[in-house]
């Protein structure tokens, strides 16, 4: 069977974020290995939801859009490797800030 490129397509108010991995460097010019590395908390946003379905049926509108980068919550959303690429799944409300 043929492996066929797979897409993530967020449903309701999550959204997906490819992880940008930035090389960490100590005040003193020391690049830190990716075992002291910390969690990168920015991303590029690649996909949305339709956003929240609300108690009278409407939805609510998502605030980040596709291309947007992003900081998220430390220790919010799942993990997922697609392909190769480092992706997050998160809620809208782990979205902390867009970088303009």
């Amino acid at each position: 069977m043929a492996d066929k490129k797979q897409n993530l397509r967020p449903i309701g108010d999550k959204v997906v974020v490819e992880v940008i991995d930035e090389p960490q460097t100590t005040l003193s010019g020391i690049v830190l290995p990716d075992s002291a590395k910390e969690k990168s908390q920015r991303g590029k946003v690649i996909a949305v939801g339709t956003g929240k379905l609300l108690d009278n049926g409407s939805r609510e509108p998502m605030e980040v859009k596709v291309g947007d980068t992003v900081l998220f919550a430390k220790y919010g959303g799942t993990e997922v490797d697609l392909g190769g690429r480092e992706l997050m799944i998160l809620s809208q409300r782990d979205i902390h800030a867009v970088l303009e």
